[in-house]
């Protein structure tokens, strides 16, 4: 399976513009001033932080995403699957393959989901090279440096 050929990985690898979240993000905290937030506004403002290219923004999106899940038990669906995009952006993979297997339990067969859980796995394993390769070029290079010593 081609994570090219599933839309819903694009999320992983776009990011939302921040002219999109500062409107996103005017309108919310017009909501939060007034006392009301509609979650719909909470969740695309939440979704495109996590989308953004910023860390700082993942992570304001992620505190967004946690607080709906809670108070929104409507929402948990749509709040695991975007914990986990988010938590896969910020390179927290343990806690991106929590989320995404949370979701799997509720909804076992999920392809989006089991698309993602996928995704992370194949970083996992391919940092996880990346990580012994780099240990293996300094051990050899320390190495090659006492040999010559």
């Amino acid at each position: 399976m081609s994570d090219e050929k599933l839309p819903f990985l694009i999320d992983l690898e776009t990011t939302s513009s921040q002219e999109e979240i500062n409107v996103l993000r005017t309108e919310y905290k017009k909501q939060v001033a007034a006392g009301k937030v509609n979650p719909q506004t909470k969740f695309d403002y939440a979704y495109n932080l996590v989308k953004s290219g910023l860390r700082k923004d993942h992570e304001a999106g992620l505190q967004l995403l946690h607080e709906l899940y809670k108070d929104n038990p409507a929402r948990r669906r749509e709040c695991l699957f975007y914990l986990s995009v988010g938590h896969f952006k910020l390179a927290s993979f343990v806690e991106a393959r929590k989320f995404a297997d949370i979701l799997l339990q509720m909804e076992p067969r999920n392809a989006q989901t089991l698309a993602l859980r996928a995704a992370i796995d194949a970083r996992v394993r391919r940092d996880g090279l990346v990580g012994l390769a780099l240990v293996g070029g300094a051990v050899a290079c320390a190495a090659a440096f006492f040999a010559f010593v």
